[in-house]
């Protein structure tokens, strides 16, 4: 075995250095077989560092990485204390050394009595790399648009040296994002490759779901302000700016993926950077290609090679069913009469046009839907950090069926963020409150209830924070969306998508989906007269609050 290709290696783990033992620990468990494999370490860990499931088993390891020969017993009792507090199944010590007599004089002592402690030290690490298959057990089976997309991108970089791909939440962007550079790989093994994106945590994350399409011998590193790795030689996860300071110091990649590629404006960092890479063959993924500023990233990475919306996936049983509920009881009819006489700045017009729903209120209309799902998991986007906390509190005391109901937000640590999204996954937290943590990079397929407390101005937010509950899952046909709107281009939003739905529905049909996707509106009457009231706004929904409005006079009146 070449040890240079063994991430686990003790020369490998000793120059990346203590925070980096945890992620190539939680490599090495996604080649044995490990889901849903977490880092929390951090300061108030107590005692834990990794968290991984098995078998439907809750494993917690502590990581002690040590330029000594040996580590003594404190990771032992860290680590059987953390089993307790986690409520874990198994509970290991991982090291790149070896443990001490009094660490081995420990783990015997707790065995005695019915306490069980693994250890995997430096050569165990190196056995089990030497023993786990080349790539993630877990085979990727693309689906059939999947692969179409696969291969226009892989003929658009052949033919151009450019691609872009547009797949919906859900649908699987970065899976095909992973098997462009898989292709890649095997074509031109000396290549060094470039994902590049905007924040620190989504460029973690990348590192994290690109491991599962590469070989186990091309080494992977993280390069943001923070973490400067020895070499960028094989899979380089980068933000913008440090990956623009590597290319101007010298750094050539031969391939370079751009995520979230409605980042990228007509100036800015991304176009230095990918201007200075002009040669490197350069693709971008998006699932919300629209842009505030109007710019087309076509521009700059060609026409979509591949194309598919969220009606589209719904339609073809790949994202699921969407039955959306907007609830317009709170609107000053009066307004609307006046609407069509007077000329309102969509600014003006919400605030005269909308009566806030109370949290109350909102409470209630949930408990209702909890009622209709199977297994509920719901996801409750708030108007700020601090409405998210005052709405995890009162659901709390709604009812006893969440009373676990919990907030995440951007100030929590990480460590927090990850434990918590850990307990979410396994069904210890039911109901999670947020803000806007959930727009990017992170994967929720439990989540089958969303409810909007809160309205963004960004098409692209609305659709990203939709696209939390699309994500399919086994025993999951449908998510169920509560808008409590309070925008008027939210519910012009909301008629394309069920303008779109409904022009894709005769497709669900035929397939004989379950529960066809719908949007539905409260109020029936108000549906209908909205829907008309609405009907020539096609660009009402990405309108400026400054814009001003003028609606067609509908006959008759709301009661």
């Amino acid at each position: 075995m070449n040890e240079e290709r063994c991430f686990v290696g003790p020369r490998n783990l000793l120059s990346a250095g203590a925070e980096r033992f945890c992620f190539s620990l939680e490599r090495l468990l996604g080649h044995i077989g490990f889901q849903d494999v977490r880092i929390i370490d951090g300061a108030g860990d107590r005692g834990a560092d990794v968290l991984g499931v098995l078998n439907s088993e809750l494993f917690v390891f502590q990581c002690k990485w040590t330029t000594r020969q040996s580590v003594d017993r404190k990771g032992i009792d860290e680590v059987e204390r953390a089993k307790s507090i986690y409520g874990a199944n198994r509970a290991v010590l991982v090291t790149n050394a070896v443990i001490g007599s009094d660490a081995v004089a420990r783990q015997r002592s707790l065995e005695a009595i019915g306490v069980l402690v693994e250890v995997w030290t430096g050569s165990a690490l190196i056995d089990l790399f030497r023993d786990v298959p080349s790539r993630f057990p877990s085979a990727i089976r693309l689906r059939l648009y999947q692969s179409k997309a696969l291969h226009r991108l892989c003929e658009d970089l052949e033919a151009n040296r450019r691609a872009l791909l547009i797949l919906a939440t859900g649908l699987g962007k970065t899976v095909v994002g992973g098997e462009v550079i898989a292709d890649h790989v095997k074509r031109f093994p000396e290549d060094d490759i470039l994902v590049v994106a905007h924040l620190k945590e989504l460029v973690q994350q990348l590192e994290r779901s690109l491991w599962r399409h590469l070989p186990k011998e091309l080494p992977t590193q993280v390069l943001t302000g923070d973490d400067r790795p020895p070499s960028l030689s094989g899979l380089t996860c980068a933000t913008v700016e440090s990956a623009y300071d590597a290319v101007v110091a010298g750094y050539r990649p031969g391939l370079v993926m751009v995520d979230e590629t409605h980042h990228v404006g007509e100036l800015g960092t991304y176009q230095k950077l990918l201007d200075l890479l002009k040669g490197a063959r350069q693709f971008g993924v998006t699932a919300t290609p629209w842009r505030g500023d109007a710019y087309d990233i076509s521009v700059r990475f060609g026409p979509a090679s591949f194309q598919m919306g969220i009606a589209e996936g719904m339609a073809g049983g790949f994202l699921a069913q969407v039955d959306y509920r907007l609830f317009l009881d709170n609107i000053d009819w009066h307004v609307v009469r006046r609407a069509s006489e007077k000329h309102y700045s969509i600014k003006e017009l919400n605030q005269a046009l909308f009566i806030p729903e109370r949290d109350e209120a909102v409470a209630e209309h949930l408990t209702q839907i909890w009622r209709e799902v199977a297994d509920p998991r719901a996801i409750v986007f708030c108007q700020t950090i601090e409405h998210a906390e005052r709405m995890s509190e009162l659901l709390r005391g709604a009812s006893p069926l969440w009373r676990r109901a919990a907030c995440i937000h951007s100030r929590m640590t990480r460590r927090e963020r990850e434990v918590l999204m850990t307990d979410f996954r396994l069904g210890r937290v039911p109901l999670i409150t947020a803000r806007d943590v959930f727009n990017e990079g992170l994967d929720v397929p439990d989540v089958n209830i969303i409810l909007f407390l809160r309205v963004t101005h960004s098409r692209r937010i609305f659709v990203q924070q939709l696209g939390r509950g699309l994500r399919l899952r086994e025993g999951k046909e449908r998510v169920v969306v509560a808008d409590f709107a309070t925008d008027i281009r939210r519910v012009a939003a909301t008629l394309e998508l069920k303008r779109a739905l409904d022009l894709r529905r005769g497709e669900i049909e035929t397939l004989h989906l379950p529960a066809p996707a719908q949007v539905s509106f409260s109020n029936a009457e108000v549906g209908r007269f909205m829907e008309a009231w609405l009907k020539d706004a096609a660009d009402l929904e990405t309108a400026a609050d400054e814009a001003v409005l003028n609606f067609p006079d509908i006959p008759g009146s709301i009661h």
